[in-house]
């Protein structure tokens, strides 16, 4: 929350010089950067970016998914329209944003050598794990750092003599297919994030964080940061009388026009169904869902923020739904369009990471469950789904989870040797019920 004496443009900016400063003039290998949610993430690396490619210095910028590296491409286009950019690429069909062939400035191709001599080459992790290089390059960006895995890290370290890590903590941690048990704790573990290994073995590195989240009102970035970033908190780059969701169409007494009243009052509403184990897509908390968003489009929404001081109407692009599972949000979608609905974008908590709406609606992924499974309880899938909107989060969810947890409490084994920076979804999950019960609106469909 911004408070007076707090100036959040003026504490972004000495975090930002601070950063630049370290990377273009310091000594050490890599700096590392933590990030909450909308904190200017995607903004850093392309003004870092800028900064060594107006200096001589080549670079290569790492991303972990190609949505990534084409919104980077689109932001460095935008900033600097005359800087020759290479977007490296797989050679499947479909391997890149289209949209980066109407760019003058932007040169792509799926060989590496046909992009040398430019100042900024940028592509996946798993791309350039491919890439052979005589000379290494001077610097790289690693976007997304904490969602790279420790051994694709090993795979690139060799193409560049100094790093740039950014990274939000909060988020997923970096997927794999296999048991990781037996490396646990240890500083190989090839399933760790990439910071996790790289600062375990350089503990000296720089490391930073940026101090304001842009994106979360200051409804939320309390809560957020309590939640999910005790050791890192953060602040609301806006205070409460800077946005305001309001609705032309009346309330009609229902559970979501209340729980939609009291989201855009409050910034959080909780709907809440009666209690039930349930299959995994229950149809009730699927079908409650799918009302909530067509009530929001209905009452014909109107969001004021910072960004602009005449009401924004709140069209389908602006509201997301998330859930844990894709069958969920499969079932979701399905009864959205019976309801006329096509254009909310419906995703997994994975997905809808980085991504940012005016408002979101979201299944809670303990709904219904008779269990409290590790997955479930995942500290960063919850942080995700909290931590989507510029106004409102509305969060549908069966009544009991309380209950739940405390029958499930965390039984995750200690592993010694590992460096604790978040508290468990046990926990965290417990601190975001407690914060909606206090903006519950019962309701039996």
């Amino acid at each position: 929350m911004t408070t007076a004496g707090f100036d959040p443009g003026a504490a972004a900016a000495r975090a930002t010089d601070a950063i630049l400063r370290d990377t273009l003039h310091g000594t050490h290998r890599g700096v590392v950067v933590d990030s909450p949610p909308g904190a200017g993430k995607s903004t850093l690396v392309v003004r870092a970016a800028l900064e060594l490619a107006g200096a001589g210095r080549p670079l290569m910028v790492v991303a972990q998914t190609n949505a990534q590296v084409d919104d980077l491409v689109l932001r460095l286009a935008e900033k600097a329209p005359d800087l020759p950019v290479g977007r490296l690429h797989s050679s499947d069909a479909d391997a890149y944003d289209k949209a980066l062939d109407a760019l003058d400035n932007v040169r792509t191709s799926a060989k590496a050598g046909d992009l040398n001599g430019l100042p900024v080459v940028l592509s996946t992790a798993a791309k350039w794990a491919h890439v052979k290089a005589d000379e290494p390059w001077r610097h790289a960006i690693v976007d997304e750092a904490y969602q790279m895995r420790s051994d694709a890290l090993l795979a690139v370290a060799g193409l560049f003599e100094r790093a740039l890590f950014v990274g939000d903590p909060g988020q997923l941690d970096p997927f794999a297919i296999v048991g990781s048990e037996q490396w646990a704790g240890l500083t190989y573990d090839p399933s760790a994030s990439a910071v996790t290994t790289l600062l375990a073995h350089n503990p000296d590195l720089p490391q930073h964080r940026l101090p304001v989240s842009w994106r979360l009102p200051a409804t939320a970035a309390p809560l957020v940061s309590d939640a999910f970033y005790p050791y890192t908190p953060f602040r609301s780059g806006t205070d409460h009388d800077d946005r305001r969701l309001t609705f032309a169409v009346p309330s009609d007494g229902s559970g979501p026009d209340r729980v939609i009243d009291e989201a855009a009052a409050s910034g959080w509403g909780l709907l809440e169904l009666p209690a039930r184990h349930t299959p995994r897509t229950d149809p009730e908390a699927v079908r409650a869902v799918a009302a909530v968003v067509r009530r929001l489009l209905d009452r014909s929404g109107a969001a004021v923020s910072e960004r602009a001081p005449e009401p924004a109407p709140l069209t389908a692009g602006r509201i997301a739904v998330g859930t844990a599972h894709r069958d969920q949000a499969a079932a979701v979608r399905a009864a959205l369009a019976e309801r006329g609905v096509t254009d909310v974008t419906v995703d997994t908590a994975n997905r809808l990471q980085g991504r940012e709406y005016d408002v979101t609606v979201v299944l809670h992924p303990l709904s219904g469950r008779p269990d409290a499974t590790a997955f479930h309880l995942e500290t960063g899938r919850l942080c995700v789904l909290a931590s989507r909107h510029r106004h409102a989060c509305i969060v549908v969810c069966r009544a009991g989870v309380g209950d739940l947890l405390d029958d499930y409490p965390s039984t995750e084994p200690v592993q010694l040797g590992t460096l604790v920076k978040f508290p468990d979804g046990w926990e965290a999950n417990h601190a975001i019920l407690a914060h909606l019960a206090q903006h519950r609106v019962g309701w039996q469909p």
